[in-house]
Protein backbone atom coordinates (compact mmCIF):
# COMPACT_ATOMS: atom_id res chain seq x y z
CA UNK A 1 0.00 0.00 0.00
CA UNK A 2 2.74 2.43 1.10
CA UNK A 3 4.42 1.85 -2.03
CA UNK A 4 1.86 2.52 -4.38
CA UNK A 5 1.39 5.64 -2.42
CA UNK A 6 5.38 6.52 -2.81
CA UNK A 7 4.67 5.68 -6.59
CA UNK A 8 1.94 8.09 -7.08
CA UNK A 9 3.94 11.23 -5.12
CA UNK A 10 6.59 10.33 -7.54
CA UNK A 11 4.85 10.66 -10.71
CA UNK A 12 2.98 13.94 -9.19
CA UNK A 13 6.87 15.54 -8.51
CA UNK A 14 8.01 14.43 -11.86
CA UNK A 15 4.85 16.19 -13.26
CA UNK A 16 5.23 19.42 -11.14
CA UNK A 17 8.80 19.90 -11.60
CA UNK A 18 9.00 21.08 -15.58
CA UNK A 19 5.85 23.19 -14.67
CA UNK A 20 8.16 24.90 -11.56
CA UNK A 21 11.13 25.64 -14.02
CA UNK A 22 8.63 26.84 -16.38
CA UNK A 23 7.58 29.63 -14.22
CA UNK A 24 10.04 30.29 -11.58
CA UNK A 25 12.16 32.96 -13.90
CA UNK A 26 8.90 34.80 -14.14
CA UNK A 27 8.59 35.21 -10.38
CA UNK A 28 12.39 36.47 -10.51
CA UNK A 29 13.89 33.06 -9.27
CA UNK A 30 16.87 31.10 -10.60
CA UNK A 31 17.36 27.57 -11.00
CA UNK A 32 20.72 26.10 -10.11
CA UNK A 33 23.90 26.82 -8.15
CA UNK A 34 25.32 30.78 -8.46
CA UNK A 35 28.23 31.14 -11.18
CA UNK A 36 31.39 30.76 -10.40
CA UNK A 37 32.94 32.06 -13.57
CA UNK A 38 33.82 35.94 -13.78
CA UNK A 39 35.85 38.06 -15.80
CA UNK A 40 39.24 37.58 -14.88
CA UNK A 41 38.70 34.16 -14.68
CA UNK A 42 38.10 33.64 -18.30
CA UNK A 43 40.57 36.09 -19.65
CA UNK A 44 42.77 34.26 -18.07
CA UNK A 45 41.39 30.85 -19.67
CA UNK A 46 41.23 33.08 -23.45
CA UNK A 47 45.06 33.29 -22.78
CA UNK A 48 45.76 29.93 -21.86
CA UNK A 49 43.84 28.29 -24.82
CA UNK A 50 45.45 30.90 -26.99
CA UNK A 51 48.99 29.09 -25.87
CA UNK A 52 47.45 25.91 -26.90
CA UNK A 53 46.48 24.91 -23.19
CA UNK A 54 44.44 21.85 -22.58
CA UNK A 55 40.74 22.15 -20.82
CA UNK A 56 42.02 20.31 -17.46
CA UNK A 57 45.85 22.32 -17.57
CA UNK A 58 43.61 25.19 -18.00
CA UNK A 59 41.46 24.70 -14.80
CA UNK A 60 44.71 23.90 -12.96
CA UNK A 61 45.60 27.25 -13.41
CA UNK A 62 42.38 28.89 -12.37
CA UNK A 63 41.11 29.81 -9.03
CA UNK A 64 37.50 30.24 -8.17
CA UNK A 65 37.12 33.61 -6.32
CA UNK A 66 33.80 34.31 -4.83
CA UNK A 67 31.13 32.08 -3.41
CA UNK A 68 31.30 28.85 -1.24
CA UNK A 69 34.07 27.14 -3.31
CA UNK A 70 36.40 29.95 -3.55
CA UNK A 71 40.14 28.87 -3.08
CA UNK A 72 39.05 25.70 -5.58
CA UNK A 73 39.63 25.04 -8.92
CA UNK A 74 36.75 25.38 -11.76
CA UNK A 75 35.98 21.50 -13.60
CA UNK A 76 37.58 21.03 -17.07
CA UNK A 77 33.51 21.19 -17.66
CA UNK A 78 33.13 24.66 -16.37
CA UNK A 79 36.10 25.96 -18.45
CA UNK A 80 34.89 24.73 -21.20
CA UNK A 81 31.36 25.91 -20.72
CA UNK A 82 32.56 29.42 -20.18
CA UNK A 83 34.79 29.68 -23.23
CA UNK A 84 32.06 28.05 -25.37
CA UNK A 85 29.56 30.55 -24.44
CA UNK A 86 32.49 33.38 -25.09
CA UNK A 87 33.07 32.13 -28.80
CA UNK A 88 29.10 31.64 -29.31
CA UNK A 89 28.64 35.48 -27.84
CA UNK A 90 31.53 36.86 -30.14
CA UNK A 91 30.43 34.98 -33.34
CA UNK A 92 26.43 36.55 -32.55
CA UNK A 93 28.49 40.09 -32.32
CA UNK A 94 30.09 39.63 -35.09
CA UNK A 95 27.55 38.38 -37.21
CA UNK A 96 25.34 41.49 -36.32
Amino acid sequence: MLAALSGMEREYIRDRTPEGHEFAPKRGKTIGGAGITDQPMLSMALHSREQETGLRDIAERLAVTTGAKKGRHPCPATVMRMLREHDEQAAATAST
